[in-house]
Formats: C-alpha cells, sequence, structure tokens
C-alpha cells in the first residue's frame, strides 16, 4: 500500500468517525440550520432555509436571533408571507440589519420569492434549470441560480454581494451550506434530503476560514485563496474518501475547527 493510498484510508476511518459524532439531531441545536427546522411545510422549509444560510456568517447567538426575529415578522408562516402579504406587513423589516445585510437585501428576497413562488411550486426548479444531471459539481446550479434571482431591473447591486457566484470567483460557502441541508438525505435528521434533481455527489464542501484552517492541516488543499476554485479542490480531494457524498465531511471539518 503506498502512501497515497493510506493517507487516504486514514483520513477516511479519521472523518468518517467524526461525521457520526456530529452528524445527528443534537448538532441542530445550536446551528442555523435550526431555524428551518421550525418547519414541516416543504417551502417554508426552502425559505426559511435560505435566509438562515444567507445571515449565517457572524456569532451564532446573533444569527438565529436575527433569523427568529425574520420568521416572527413572517408570522412564522415564511411561504404565505411571501405570497400573500401586503405592503403594510413590510414595515417591520425596514429596520433590519445583520452585518452589512440590511433592509434592502431583505426586501429584495420577500420580491424575489413571491415573484418565484407565484409561478413555481419548489425553489429547487431555481438551481436545477441550469444543472445537467452528468455535471460533476453544482457549479452551473449556482450559476443559474444567481442569474435567476438578478433578472429583474429592480434587483439592489447592493445584494449581489449576498448571493454570490462562482463566474465571481467567490467560494459561495452559505449557497453550498443552503444546498447540502436539501439535498443531502441520510436519515440523522440533520440535513432534509428535500431535492431529488441535484446528486449528493455534485455537493461542493462549504468552505470558510475555519474550515480553510483544517483543510491546510490535513493537506487536502493548496491553493492560497479561499475562492470557487479552493472549494472545488478541497471538494476533490473529500471526493476521494467518499465519491458518493463529499460533502458530508462538511460535519468533520466543523467538528474539527469547533474544538481548536
Amino acid at each position: 500500500m503506498n502512501k497515497a493510498t493510506m493517507k487516504v484510508d486514514y483520513l477516511r476511518n479519521y472523518f468518517d468517525n467524526l461525521v457520526e459524532k456530529y452528524n445527528e439531531p443534537s448538532f441542530i441545536l445550536n446551528d442555523p440550520i435550526s431555524i428551518p427546522h421550525q418547519f414541516k411545510r416543504k417551502q417554508d422549509i426552502e425559505i426559511a432555509g435560505l435566509f438562515a444560510a444567507t445571515l449565517a456568517w457572524g456569532q451564532r447567538v446573533t444569527i438565529l436571533s436575527n433569523c427568529k426575529k425574520l420568521m416572527l415578522w413572517m408570522d412564522n408562516a415564511p411561504y404565505e408571507f411571501v405570497l400573500n402579504h401586503r405592503e403594510r406587513d413590510l414595515k417591520p423589516f425596514l429596520n433590519f440589519k445583520h452585518r452589512t445585510f440590511n433592509a434592502t437585501d431583505v426586501l429584495y428576497f420577500i420580491y424575489f420569492l413571491k415573484k418565484y413562488y407565484q409561478s413555481n411550486h419548489t425553489l429547487e426548479k431555481a438551481f436545477t434549470y441550469n444543472l445537467k444531471a452528468q455535471e460533476q459539481t453544482i457549479e452551473n446550479a449556482l450559476i443559474g441560480f444567481t442569474n435567476l434571482f438578478f433578472d429583474d431591473e429592480d434587483a439592489p447591486q447592493r445584494t449581489k454581494k449576498h448571493v454570490p457566484s462562482p463566474l465571481k470567483k467567490s467560494a459561495c460557502k452559505r449557497l453550498c451550506m443552503y444546498l447540502r441541508w436539501m439535498v443531502r438525505q441520510d436519515n440523522m435528521g440533520v440535513d432534509f434530503g428535500l431535492w431529488k434533481q441535484i446528486k449528493s455527489s455534485q455537493l461542493v464542501c462549504p468552505i470558510d476560514v475555519h474550515v480553510e484552517r483544517i483543510a491546510r492541516e490535513c493537506k487536502l488543499i493548496t491553493r492560497k485563496q479561499v475562492d470557487w476554485r479552493c472549494a472545488l479542490e478541497l471538494t476533490a480531494e473529500l471526493r476521494k474518501l467518499d465519491p458518493q457524498d463529499p460533502a458530508k465531511y462538511d460535519f468533520a471539518l466543523f467538528g474539527l475547527s469547533a474544538v481548536r
């Protein structure tokens, strides 16, 4: 057995144990994924998940607090709210702010979602119309979604930094995380597995500064910039451990970063 094979086997065993440890229901409580877990209806989960993933940077307490605030203002029925709200119902959102995500951004999200759900049953279609089944990754799914999201003359320029695209070389950490939530299905109770047109094998592992640090320690990435190519490099290495479900190792990388 050569050194490369030994490394893969070692990492697979080590990471699989970490996935088993963290990919279980207690993980949900203090994670942004707890926001969509408040709901049962598919569209509620999709909408709550999109907001939770978009706001998932900064202190977790603040992330969860601001996400819960948005859900409360939507009467804890986000699908019904985006479809049926009136102009006066948007008043509370005028003062919303989460780091650099502000009222302009949240109001455009609501505007887009209303327009979209008026003619579509699921947000999955927004990610799959530009993705072919044989493609290795979700790159074109993300490009298609961002193109659709901003295909409106009223789309604010400033909101583009909150819904990035691989075409802009962004690592797209939050959208990759959102798709992990919606696509992965393993009956462990954390990820939802609601969407069937995207395969788990196509998912790209979310990468931020914490995951980057662990990935470098484990020699899973060599690229200096944390960008889309870096996310693809990391995922390609994780695919050696599990070709069908590389993004499950997000749990392992998170777990390691949380204890160091």
